[in-house]
């Protein structure tokens, strides 16, 4: 029985295509995520608390000035990557930032997950965020920043702003505000609700 060369051809090529697929099985490299080096913090603390303060003049070793408290963070677990070429502290575990205005009195931040970028001073809180100013004032978000170096905070997420002061809930999307909310502006607003006012009730 005699072959055409045509299928000679054609059974060569098929057994080439095989063999090139399993050599080429076993010497796969992984890329993209598989191949990523897993990064690991060089500390991790329990129990964290880091005080941030600030004087008028540089302080020196005769000198009797005090410091001024501007900000103290707590965190049940810290976990430190400040040896990488941008360096930052994670707090997985969510975080509370307790933090003054130049007549000490104290507002609060609350937030389920945060970082500070140590670079830049800046820390970026996630995940049920919420801010309670020392006068009652409460905004409810997913996301803030607070940039401790300019006294600024600010968030590009939707957010719900309640003012006991003029009895409204605001809710929008963006905000940039003092630390001391001495200045507040929203970049988009949906309306204003009004508060309403609890009765009392007087026992007989």
């Amino acid at each position: 029985m005699i072959k055409s060369q045509n299928n000679i051809f054609v059974s060569i090529a098929i057994v080439s295509m095989a063999m090139l697929f399993f050599s080429c099985g076993d010497n796969y490299k992984r890329v993209g995520d598989e191949a990523k080096k897993p990064i690991f913090p060089i500390g991790v603390a329990e129990n964290f608390v880091f005080t941030y303060t600030e004087t008028k003049n540089t302080m020196s070793i005769d000198t009797s000035e005090t410091s001024r408290v501007i900000s103290v963070l707590t965190s049940p677990i810290r976990e430190d990557f400040t040896n990488l070429e941008f360096p930052y502290q994670k707090f997985p575990n969510g975080l509370v930032v307790d933090f003054f205005d130049d007549d000490n009195k104290k507002s609060i931040i609350r937030a389920d997950y945060g970082i500070i970028y140590s670079a830049t001073n800046l820390i970026d809180l996630q995940g049920n965020v919420v801010l309670e100013s020392h006068d009652g004032k409460k905004l409810e978000t997913s996301q803030l920043f607070l940039d401790q170096d300019n006294e600024w905070v600010f968030t590009h997420e939707k957010f719900k702003y309640t003012n006991p002061d003029d009895g409204t809930i605001m809710d929008g999307e963006g905000m940039d505000f003092s630390k001391d909310q001495n200045f507040l502006f929203a970049h988009k607003t949906y309306g204003l609700m009004l508060i309403p006012e609890e009765k009392e009730t007087i026992d007989d």
